[in-house]
C-alpha cells in the first residue's frame, strides 16, 4: 500500500450501554452486534477485569503471542472497532489494563477476557460493510478496501 485508503460510511445508531458481569468481552460484541445486525462501528469501554488474555503481533513469524493472567485490573481505555470476517461481525480491539500500583499491561485484546464491570460507547457506521481478509504482506486480518 503506497498511501493512504479510505471508504466513506456514515453515522447510524450509538449505544450507550453496561456489559454483563463476568463474561468474554470480545463474546459479549460479537453477539451484541449479530442480536442487533451491526456490521460495522468503532467503540471504546472502561471498567474492570477479573481475568485477561493479551498478545502482540510477532511480524517475523506472523503469529500473535498470547498470555492469560487471572487478575482484578481496571481497563485504562479499550477501543476497537467491528466489520465481517466470513460474514459476520467480528471484534478487532486492543486494551490496556492497570493494576492498584499503576503498573499497566496493554495490547491486542483476546478471549478470554472477563468482565467485572464495563460501560462502553459503540458508534454504528452505515454503507456497505468492510470484510475482513488475510493481508498477503503482513499475514493479518485486515480490511477489504
Amino acid at each position: 500500500m503506497e498511501k493512504l485508503t479510505c471508504k466513506e460510511f456514515s453515522p447510524g445508531r450509538r449505544f450507550i450501554g453496561c456489559l454483563p458481569h463476568n463474561k468474554d468481552i470480545i463474546t459479549s460484541l460479537e453477539d451484541f452486534c449479530k442480536e442487533n445486525s451491526i456490521q460495522m462501528a468503532t467503540f471504546s469501554l472502561i471498567g474492570a477485569v477479573t481475568s485477561f488474555t493479551i498478545g502482540a503481533y510477532d511480524q517475523k513469524q506472523q503469529v500473535y503471542v498470547t498470555f492469560t493472567e487471572k487478575a482484578p485490573l481496571e481497563i485504562v481505555t479499550c477501543t476497537g472497532n467491528v466489520s465481517l470476517k466470513d460474514g459476520t461481525p467480528f471484534i478487532h480491539a486492543h486494551i490496556v489494563l492497570g493494576d492498584e500500583q499503576g503498573k499497566t499491561f496493554g495490547g491486542h485484546l483476546f478471549s478470554e477476557t472477563l468482565i467485572f464491570a464495563g460501560e462502553i460507547d459503540l458508534q454504528e457506521f452505515t454503507g456497505k460493510p468492510l470484510e475482513r481478509v488475510t493481508d498477503k504482506t503482513t499475514g493479518l486480518m485486515l480490511w477489504n478496501l
